[in-house]
């Protein structure tokens, strides 16, 4: 929203003036609700669906979801009807192209842990624990450079990201991750040692790459799916979470694909079986051949960043426009952490846990595996293991972005279920490891091994992505993404360094807690965003950047969407549906009032400025109510029209 004067907005303290205001008669009431009070967030009365007792709420939001269910499976008939191929290549466009660089990622980042055994077996004298022609902290250097490389591009590029643009950040993402494809294809040294260094250096580079495109990404998708006028879109209030997270699970496809992708490369380069010994010569192959697949793919995403999606950066150029801000916007920054602070140590300490458990899993998972196969001298039996356990996963993902949206289920109660799930799923063998790890119960550990996948997907991993952008104001929140992601991978070095030094049940004693901690975090500053339009939440922002945040009394401040600590804090003690409503109508007279101006000024051929954000079409009954009220409206001082008009 605009940045509105105070005498626009109403009194002090936000309200209208008492001795003028009156509500708006039925017929007024009608003319607005439709924009106001949309039918997916209020009811028939105009009550909000957060304010309806708990049974009618359950009514209301089964019935909302129903009847979108039923829209667009009509859709996809009638598209299946006309072209049965169109649902597929709707699918491609607004899932799989916003994800094309996190799928590329999932491929690269955690095929470091499935070639990692290969490696073992074909370089015995280096990789291997007793290898004595490698330099040990350079071995391990691999998996800690890779982390390090993604902190570092997960702060520099979100920072970049609202400073110069949300594309440049995308074409720069892209382009860093191709460049560290290359190198890691064409890696090599004089000596085995020379070689391992190359390696850890080149997939520092790729990790900065891949850093970036957390926030950029999230932020990208995000902003896209919410439209480019003032008002919200029902897409944006009913979808938003599904299409950031189909984006995220991109990364899902993308360890499956590097799977499958190894495994039939081994078969190729060694003489068609999977079986051990295996060759240096079949393993460079393997190894070089694996990586130059996906850097095809990035350097076509370079392409298609730098020339089909020059609008990425629309609506931060509207947000600082609107703040009269150029660059990077520190006035931002500081007013987020003073009052959105809690909620950066919920993205970034929710994150941090989660990333205990994914990378914990993801960059060691050949130790977990290990203890299922019982070793072995093929390589194989893990790989297809593994093949299973991504599998499992993608099945969360799928789930958690179905039900992200659901307003009774929602992001907040999705990451707390999967948080205690984890903690519970793998305290259970933490304790009783060897009886879970015994020939005779081996299947159970399986399965509590493959469901702690399930639900680690199926909540934090899925919702730590969106949540850490959704819930900050636009001008800074790449960069409070990049925070939080950059944290999370503080998580991931963690295991990274400590599961070196400690066995296989400790690992099960130590990771579990953080489940723990991570829903606690959740449960005190997370505030649950589910159903809560973009929008709104910036025209929240834009009264506290005015310094004027007792005035908004609207759905952003709800009890609802709020976190614990926010509540107890009194941050929803303003909210009043009925001050909002008003608030609302005088608002968009401003607006309406600013766009007849900007109209005559066009004709006049006295208008300099950009509108290009600005992309509302008044429709004719609230235009012919504004002519009709102009200067004499019961919901906007006489006086107001000249206020506004010089500000």
């Amino acid at each position: 929203m605009a940045t509105y004067p105070k005498e626009v907005i109403g009194n002090g303290d936000g309200s209208p003036d008492a001795s003028n205001s009156r509500h708006a008669d039925l017929n007024e009431r009608a003319i607005f609700d439709y924009l106001i009070h949309p039918d997916d967030m209020y009811d028939e009365n105009g009550v909000y669906w957060a304010d309806l007792p708990v049974m009618k709420q359950i009514k209301f939001v089964t019935s909302t979801d129903s009847k979108e269910t039923r829209r667009e499976l009509g859709v996809i008939g009638r598209m299946i009807k006309k072209d049965p191929l169109s649902p597929v290549g709707a699918y491609f466009r607004n899932m799989v192209l916003p994800g094309a660089g996190l799928g590329l990622e999932g491929y690269v980042l955690f095929s470091i842990g499935n070639v990692k055994p290969l490696f073992q077996k074909a370089f015995p004298t280096c990789w291997a624990d007793s290898g004595k022609k490698c330099n040990h902290t350079w071995i391990q250097a691999v998996e800690y450079l890779e982390v390090m490389g993604i902190i570092v591009g997960q702060i520099l590029v979100g920072i970049i990201g609202d400073w110069l643009g949300r594309r440049w950040g995308l074409i720069q993402d892209a382009t860093i991750m191709f460049l560290g494809l290359v190198m890691l294809v064409a890696s090599w040294g004089t000596t085995l040692n020379g070689w391992v260094i190359c390696y850890a250096l080149s997939l520092f580079v790729y990790g900065v790459g891949v850093g970036g495109e957390y926030p950029m990404t999230a932020t990208s998708g995000m902003e896209n799916a919410t439209g480019s006028g003032k008002i919200s879109t029902k897409d944006d209030r009913l979808h938003r979470g599904r299409k950031v997270t189909s984006a995220f699970l991109m990364q899902g496809w993308g360890q499956l694909a590097n799977q499958a992708v190894l495994i039939l490369l081994l078969l190729c380069f060694h003489h068609g079986s999977g079986n051990a010994p295996y060759s240096k010569v079949a393993a460079q192959w393997v190894y070089r051949v694996s990586f130059a697949i996906p850097a095809v793919g990035t350097l076509w995403l370079v392409y298609y960043r730098a020339y089909k999606m020059k609008s990425a950066s629309k609506q931060l150029a509207a947000a600082k426009k609107k703040s009269k801000v150029t660059g990077y916007d520190t006035q931002s920054l500081k007013l987020t952490f003073t009052y959105f602070g809690p909620r950066l140590i919920a993205t970034a300490g929710g994150w941090f846990c989660n990333d205990i458990f994914f990378y914990g899993n993801k960059l060691f998972q050949s130790e977990f595996i290990s203890v299922i196969t019982k070793g072995g001298s093929s390589i194989m039996p893990g790989w297809l293991y593994n093949l299973i356990n991504v599998g499992v996963s993608l099945v969360g993902y799928y789930l958690a972005s179905f039900l992200i949206d659901n307003k009774l289920y929602g992001r907040r109660r999705m990451q707390q279920v999967g948080f205690l799930m984890d903690f519970i799923l793998l305290i259970i063998p933490a304790f009783r490891f060897k009886h879970y790890t015994a020939a005779p119960h081996i299947k159970e550990f399986q399965a509590l091994y493959f469901l702690s996948s399930f639900f680690n997907q199926f909540g934090p991993n899925s919702v730590t992505f969106l949540v850490a952008a959704e819930v900050f104001p636009t001008p800074i929140r790449a960069t409070a993404h990049g925070f939080s992601a950059a944290v999370g991978k503080l998580g991931a070095l963690t295991p990274a360094i400590l599961y070196n030094y400690i066995d296989n049940q400790t690992k099960f004693l130590v990771g579990p807690w953080f489940g723990l901690i991570g829903m606690i975090l959740t449960w005190l500053f997370l505030p649950d965003t589910t159903g809560l339009d973009l929008k709104e939440q910036e025209r929240r922002w834009q009264y506290i950047h005015a310094g004027r945040e007792e005035d908004y009394h609207g759905i952003a401040i709800h009890p609802r969407h709020l976190s614990t600590w926010e509540r107890w804090r009194g941050v929803g003690k303003h909210y009043d549906a009925d001050l909002d409503y008003k608030q609302k109508i005088d608002e968009m007279r401003s607006d309406w009032e600013h766009s007849q101006a900007r109209k005559h000024a066009e004709k006049e051929g006295t208008d300099d400025e950009d509108h290009h954000e600005e992309t509302d079409a008044w429709s004719d009954s609230v235009s012919t109510y504004f002519e009709r009220t102009s200067g004499k409206s019961p919901l906007i001082q006489p006086n107001e029209k000249k206020i506004y008009e010089s500000s």
